[in-house]
C-alpha cells in the first residue's frame, strides 16, 4: 500500500505556477509575446484548415471535388498548424497556470477540446474507413455531414472562450 499522498489538481496547478520556468515565461519581455503570437498564427493555420475541411463535409464548398482531394493536400500543413498550437498551447497554460485553474474559459476550452478530439477520432475510426463508397459525392453521408458540423461548433467554440481567456484571465 502507497501511502504517499496524492496531489489535487488544484495544487499541480499551484506548482506550476510557482515553478523558476512558469515565472521566467510569464515575466519574459520577448518571449511571452513570441510564444503567444506563434499560438494564435498556428491557430490561422490548423484551424483554418480544419474549417475549410469540414465545410467541404459538410456539403457546402468545394462539392465538385472529392473529399480525399481536399483532404490530403491540407493534411500536414493542418498537422503541423495543430502541433504548434497544442505546444505553444501547454506554454501558455504553463506561465499562466492558475490564472488558468481559475478561469471557467480555461475549462470550457479543455472540456471542447476533449469533444473535438473524440469527433476527429470517431470520424477518422469509422466513417472516414469507407470513405471510398461516398469520396465524391457532393454531399457526403449524413454521418460525416454531422462530424463536420460537430467539428465546426467545435473549433467555433474553442476559439471563442480561447479569445475570452486572453481579457479575462
Amino acid at each position: 500500500r502507497n501511502s504517499e499522498r496524492q496531489m489535487s489538481i488544484q495544487e499541480i496547478f499551484q506548482y506550476i505556477d510557482a515553478s523558476p520556468s512558469s515565472t521566467a515565461l510569464r515575466e519574459s519581455l520577448y518571449l511571452f509575446p513570441v510564444i503567444e503570437g506563434t499560438h494564435v498564427i498556428s491557430l490561422a493555420l490548423s484551424v483554418g484548415l480544419i474549417i475549410w475541411f469540414d465545410m467541404r463535409l459538410v456539403g457546402w464548398i468545394l462539392t465538385d471535388q472529392p473529399v480525399s482531394a481536399v483532404f490530403r493536400p491540407i493534411r500536414p500543413f493542418m498537422l503541423t498548424g495543430f502541433g504548434i498550437a497544442f505546444i505553444t498551447g501547454g506554454l501558455l497554460t504553463w506561465s499562466l497556470a492558475m490564472r488558468c485553474y481559475g478561469s471557467s474559459f480555461f475549462w470550457a476550452k479543455m472540456v471542447m477540446l476533449l469533444l473535438a478530439g473524440i469527433n476527429i477520432a470517431t470520424y477518422h475510426l469509422t466513417i472516414d474507413r469507407r470513405q471510398e463508397e461516398w469520396d465524391t459525392a457532393p454531399i457526403p453521408p449524413f454521418r460525416a455531414r454531422m462530424a463536420g458540423a460537430i467539428s465546426l461548433t467545435m473549433w467555433f467554440g474553442i476559439i471563442t472562450v480561447g479569445r475570452l481567456m486572453a481579457y479575462f484571465i
